[in-house]
């Protein structure tokens, strides 16, 4: 069955019918009742989802409107019954008993049905506000295993209005049984672990609202989550949605991300892993002041007003930049490069509870203990033990990289300059140095002291300097992390390698080195993996798959090796991978119910993964609600550098293997971006320039 409906919108009339199409079908459907049908001839495996993995026969008659129902019309296939099925849940839940159903709907271009459910579906289903209207759905926390599930918010100390505005909603709306909590002015980690029995949403930024009584109230600065178990707004996650929000038009939720970050670097210090109690020690990748760029771009507020929004932003990552990465113990004075280094005590409590039962159990042996006794004991101090002390300073560090797990990071993570966090810094410090220069005059005032262009020039041109010292290996034309205990390179092949040329602290040389020598190693059928086979190492039940390493990919590397190779040139190379990443989403798209997960095996793409924590996203009944953040917005980005002729191909599931065979695509010359530029009239002829290339490279199949 599954090879049989690979191009299953390849020509609908001859695959769905024989019968010569004159005009547009629609069909009236009685809602209940086909319903019923479906899930009972076509859900063979009972899981509320038509996919290729059910053995019905994957036809359906039903009645043409033009004949008031009783002249029957095939809908065949597993893309079209999936998607009827669907359309009724979504009918179902409206309260109605019939509808008119066009077949254009079911026949939908799987590309255009992605993108537009994305856009105008999953976003809204992935948003959430901390409010009265929105703290039911936020305070849930499926990481939650403690015994207290109170639904419990944590306010800043300082925050004497939002913590007013909330003991009054515990007030007067008892049924939330909402529990309010004030945080101290000094976060320690002794606190930390402290609380972490009594688990709680941190409050994020809130606006002055008038409410249709005319009174003013607050309201919650809206932002997208994940989604699934991941309920709450995190780090990096938020920066790639946001490219996903401005490229469909969202510009004021984007806005509202970046203004929330602004929130948790004024209140708590730094962007958090996550805005939950759990997380307050932990920080994630910086993003911010790419970020910020990409929404200042498309604001349409007054030019004064974009520039304090602006100025209010920069000033924040500044901060971030100073006191978390550039202060110990991130910043290693050595080399001069940073670290994910957070501080924290304790087992991290978010995690599945038997997840660190295989490292507690020889310590447990030792004291002729069981592992809940000796975690009860561990956990209060009762046992002090300095080799699983170490062992959970590099997990949270692995936490805080963004990429748990990998062996990548196997008990070193905190240890380690690698390339993916110093290439973010030098972005940063190119970046403020180029706002500085161009919206500020060369004259921005932080903590009394007057920033300026120059001096972050430098600390960009110095920064590349370590980098080149540090991570490049010019023998395997690759970048590589550096063990500062142990004062060498790791032999880890990562696909943030190419991280450095999102930056662009790369040369020439490097960037072709990378993409000549080095790309082959991680490009695969679906896109490109997040590391090497080699590099990961033997799998056995003693050592099984992480999934952040071989044969896994993921979108945020996905991005950022477009961007980058974009910004040296290579265009070709960029579209071809964008062509293969979307691919494995529009497969999986089509022949799973419209399935739109956290990651993909691209080597075998299959995103059915028996990995740690499983596959967010999968798990849903009917439909589909909200992707996944990072999924929807790299589906977006990616259509932006296909071709027509891409993009038509993978609306027919064109297998890469197939699209690419025979074709040699040469693009002309593209010019090297560097360094950001906020100019305006820049942005409109690098977008011109932009779309004429497409077009270009289109006239080339």
């Amino acid at each position: 069955m599954a090879d049989t409906e690979v191009n299953i919108y390849a020509d609908s009339r001859t695959y769905y019918s024989t019968d010569e199409v004159t005009k547009p079908r629609k069909f009236l459907i009685d809602v209940e009742e086909t319903k019923r049908q479906i899930l009972e001839q076509e859900d063979t495996d009972g899981d509320n989802q038509i996919t290729i993995h059910d053995m019905g026969p994957k036809t359906l008659p039903v009645g043409t409107l033009d004949s008031g129902g009783h002249r029957k019309y095939e809908i065949r296939g597993t893309y079209m019954i999936s998607n009827l099925l669907q359309e009724l849940a979504l009918a179902e839940e409206h309260g109605r008993k019939h509808i008119i159903l066009d077949e254009a709907r079911l026949n939908e271009n799987p590309v255009k049905r992605l993108s537009r459910m994305i856009k105008t579906n999953f976003w809204d289903g992935l948003t959430r506000r901390i409010d009265a209207e929105g703290l039911e759905i936020i305070c849930a926390d499926p990481k939650n295993r403690t015994a207290d599930h109170s639904p419990r918010i944590y306010i800043p100390y300082n925050e004497d209005e939002q913590y007013h505005y909330y003991t009054n909603l515990a007030e007067t709306r008892p049924h939330l049984n909402l529990q309010v909590e004030k945080l101290p002015k000094e976060i320690t980690p002794e606190y930390v672990k402290s609380i972490n029995d009594r688990p709680g949403i941190l409050a994020l930024a809130m606006q002055k609202h008038v409410d249709i009584q005319g009174n003013i109230t607050l309201k919650g600065v809206p932002f997208i989550v994940p989604g699934g178990r991941f309920n709450e707004m995190y780090g990096w996650d938020s920066y790639f949605e946001t490219l996903g929000l401005v490229l469909d038009n969202r510009v004021e939720m984007a806005k509202g991300m970046v203004d929330n970050f602004v929130y948790q670097i004024t209140h708590y210090g730094k962007i958090l892993n996550a805005n939950r109690s759990y997380y307050l020690t932990r920080s994630q990748p910086p993003f911010l002041t790419d970020m910020a760029i990409k929404v200042y771009e498309h604001l349409t507020e007054e030019p004064e007003e974009k520039k304090k929004w602006l100025e209010i932003t920069i000033r924040a990552a500044i901060k971030e930049y100073y006191t978390i990465w550039m202060s110990p113990p991130r910043y290693d004075p050595i080399t001069g490069l940073s670290r994910f280094y957070p501080t924290g005590l304790g087992i991290p409590p978010e995690t599945e509870a038997s997840h660190f039962d295989h490292v507690i159990l020889p310590y447990a042996k030792k004291l002729g203990l069981s592992i809940k006794e000796y975690v009860a004991k561990y956990q209060s101090l009762e046992i002090s033990e300095p080799g699983l002390d170490e062992y959970f300073l590099h997990d949270r560090a692995v936490r805080e990289s963004g990429h748990d797990t990998t062996y990548r990071f196997e008990k070193r993570c905190a240890h380690l300059a690698t390339i993916d966090l110093n290439s973010l810094l030098y972005k940063y410090e190119v970046d403020i140095s180029e706002i500085i220069r161009l919206i500020f005059n060369n004259q921005f005032e932080y903590n009394g002291i007057i920033e300026t262009s120059s001096t972050w020039s430098e600390r960009a041109l110095l920064r590349k300097k370590r980098i080149d010292k540090y991570l490049w290996n010019e023998e395997k034309s690759l970048y590589y992390d550096y063990d500062t205990s142990k004062k060498e390179q790791s032999v880890y092949e990562s696909v943030t390698a190419y991280w450095a040329l999102w930056a662009g602290c790369a040369s020439h040389e490097q960037a072709e080195n990378l993409v000549k020598i080095s790309l082959p190693k991680f490009e695969v059928l679906g896109g490109l993996v997040s590391g090497t086979e080699e590099s990961r190492g033997t799998i056995a039940l003693d050592r099984p798959n992480r999934q952040w390493d071989y044969p896994f990919g993921w979108a945020p590397h996905q991005i950022m090796a477009w961007r980058g190779l974009e910004n040296y040139g290579y265009m070709t190379e960029a579209r071809r991978l964008a062509y293969r990443w979307l691919f494995t989403i529009t497969k999986s798209f089509v022949d799973f119910n419209g399935v739109v997960p956290e990651k993909y095996d691209v080597v075998t793409l299959n995103h059915l993964l028996k990995v740690e924590y499983g596959n967010v996203g999968t798990d849903f009944k009917f439909v589909p609600r909200e992707g996944f953040g990072w999924m929807n917005a790299s589906y977006q980005v990616g259509l932006s550098y296909l071709t027509h002729h891409m993009e038509r191909a993978l609306g027919t599931c064109t297998s890469p293997e197939v699209f690419f065979k025979n074709r040699e695509v040469k693009l002309p010359p593209m010019e090297y971006k560097g360094s950001i530029d906020l100019e305006e009239s820049k942005n409109h002829e690098e977008s011109k320039n932009h779309e004429e290339s497409k077009n270009q490279e289109e006239s080339k199949f």
